[in-house]
């Protein structure tokens, strides 16, 4: 991608684009470069411009459903499927610290059933959500983790004082 192009999705110099999110570009910028770019350029940038209005449209459109039906907001997270701000789903955040310990190990599931002495299937669904995970399986999976119990339940409370803390923000920032 061009250098002009670039500044322009990046609404402004080189530098500038380091420190400046796509989503918060003010839309000056973008016209005031256009005069600088190629027709296929143009299109390109109006493209990006319309897939951040979207973007923003949705997570607007997402929190304001969120909010009317359960009278909280949803966390923006892109992955995790949270069933809502107003109950934290242990479950959910226990999984999803659970795959990314594996994941980030190189682990397959199957790697980790086996040393955990669990179904591949079961483990699936602990890390999806879906199934309640006893204290002692847990330790199994943390054990074939390479991670004691105590480092896994921390990271997860850790977690969920981090979907806490987001939920609250949000709160805070459609009550004004």
């Amino acid at each position: 991608m061009g250098d002009s192009v670039q500044s322009l999705l990046m609404g402004g110099s080189a530098s500038a684009a380091a420190r400046t999110p796509l989503f918060q570009v003010p839309r000056p910028s973008f016209r005031a470069a256009a005069s600088e770019l190629t027709p296929a350029q143009r299109k390109a940038v109006e493209f990006a411009q319309q897939q951040i209005l979207r973007a923003q449209q949705s997570q607007r459109h997402q929190l304001q459903c969120a909010a009317s039906t359960t009278g909280s907001v949803k966390p923006a997270k892109s992955k995790a499927a949270y069933p809502t701000a107003a109950t934290i789903s242990f479950r959910h955040i226990l999984g999803e610290v659970l795959r990314s310990l594996r994941t980030k190990d190189h682990k397959t599931l199957r790697e980790v059933s086996q040393k955990a002495g669990v179904s591949l299937g079961y483990l699936s669904e602990v890390e999806r959500g879906q199934k309640e995970a006893s204290s002692e399986l847990l330790g199994s999976i943390s054990s074939a983790l390479g991670m004691r119990l105590s480092q896994t339940l921390r990271l997860v409370a850790d977690e969920v004082e981090r979907v806490e803390n987001a939920q609250g923000l949000a709160a805070m920032a459609l009550s004004h």
